[in-house]
């Protein structure tokens, strides 16, 4: 999937940026319609190329990363991150094992990337506009 390009109402120039990085569409798309309430600028990806050029091109306040994803490892996508001095907020999301969201949220604070939350799917409402704020 390309990234999904903003919309119009969220053009101006101090917009917030959220970058969405997920296989599972049903679950991106929701997630962008909620940041996108909250006043947004988002792009949606599925895979970690799309993600990493739209990362460097939008410079996003928020990150959405599922890190179990087909052919891409999320921890080699924190570590990426933080070789880029990332200072985003990031959301880990995942629907597998805990154990392994934290051995991310512990990689990228071990890298400095200190803003570093996490949500298990299914995810409340409540829960990821939380996140998202």
């Amino acid at each position: 999937m390309a990234p999904r390009p903003a919309t119009d109402s969220s053009k101006s120039a101090d917009a917030r940026r959220l970058l969405i990085v997920d296989d599972e569409r049903a679950f991106a798309e929701y997630v962008g319609e909620v940041g996108s309430t909250m006043g947004y600028d988002v792009v949606v990806t599925d895979n970690a190329m799309d993600f990493m050029s739209s990362y460097r091109e939008k410079k996003p306040a928020t990150l959405v990363l599922d890190i179990i994803m087909p052919g891409v490892d999320g921890v080699e996508l924190i570590g990426w991150l933080a070789q880029q001095k990332c200072t985003s907020k990031i959301v880990i999301v995942t629907g597998f094992n805990a154990r392994y969201v934290e051995l991310a949220e512990n990689l990228g604070g071990a890298h400095g990337l200190s803003h570093i939350q996490s949500l298990t799917k299914p995810v409340k409402l409540s829960d990821l506009r939380a996140a998202l704020s």
